[in-house]
């Protein structure tokens, strides 16, 4: 059952209360850095990608000095990520087209983001929303996970996902969805052992399993409300005594 339309409000709302001013939780300084952050975030963790970038981006933070760096001294900057050779050559690959076609900078259109290699709707999104401010929202498995669950914004793929997100979410809650959605999915509404009971929009979510954590969650509090009864501990039976010999 979808979240009602008369809600989907409220359901943004509790979920901006959290934090009001969230951050991507990859390190950058500008656009490039961003790209070249969410190109290797693919499969990987931020912590880890934020390690890698830590010694990559002092020395090479350009598509210009990518490209003098050479794929295989990039390649050793980034090998503590998954699937690091294929995001290197891609990386290099993409550098090249930034220089030849847009002077060193990282393109601000949809159709020029995922004509780079490596590059898919998802990270060209990341990069239009958090580099340049555009009301769009990326859908990763975190976001995909959170809106089937609670019932917000179903659908079959990401792709359909972030089109029923891009109609439904009022407008004042468009620029910051994205990471609000995110964090809610990575910190509380996890993929095993969601949070329920610290959930800000459980009253809103449809999730078929909620309804039993928050009953479980109740009824273990139950014992430290004032004037409750505390539960009886089960009694153990005796052991039988052994006949004497």
């Amino acid at each position: 059952m979808p979240v009602l339309k008369k809600d989907r409000a409220a359901f943004m709302a509790a979920l901006a209360k959290l934090n009001p001013d969230p951050k991507s939780e990859l390190n950058y300084t500008t656009p490039f850095e961003l790209l070249i952050a969410v190109m290797l975030s693919a499969q990987a963790t931020d912590k880890g990608v934020n390690l890698a970038t830590a010694k990559l981006f002092p020395v090479a933070n350009t598509p210009e000095k990518i490209l003098a760096l050479g794929l295989e001294n990039l390649t050793a900057y980034v090998n503590t990520i998954n699937l690091y050779r294929t995001k290197a050559a891609h990386i290099m690959e993409a550098c090249r087209i930034l220089v030849d076609q847009y002077g060193g900078e990282v393109p601000r259109t949809m159709k020029e983001l995922v004509a780079l290699p490596g590059v898919g709707r998802k990270t060209a999104n990341v990069v239009l929303n958090v580099a340049f401010h555009e009301p769009t929202i990326a859908v990763d498995t975190h976001i995909f996970r959170v809106c089937n669950r609670t019932g917000f914004a179903t659908g079959k793929t990401p792709t359909e996902v972030e089109e029923k997100l891009l109609k439904i979410v009022p407008d004042e809650f468009k620029l910051n969805a994205h990471h609000w959605l995110l964090l809610f999915g990575r910190y509380l509404c996890k993929a095993r052992n969601p949070e329920c009971t610290r959930c800000p929009v459980a009253n809103f979510c449809n999730a078929p399993d909620k309804k039993a954590a928050l009953a479980a969650a109740a009824e273990e509090a139950a014992d430290l409300v004032p004037g409750t009864p505390p539960k009886k501990p089960a009694r153990r039976k005796p052991a039988a005594k052994k006949a004497p010999d």
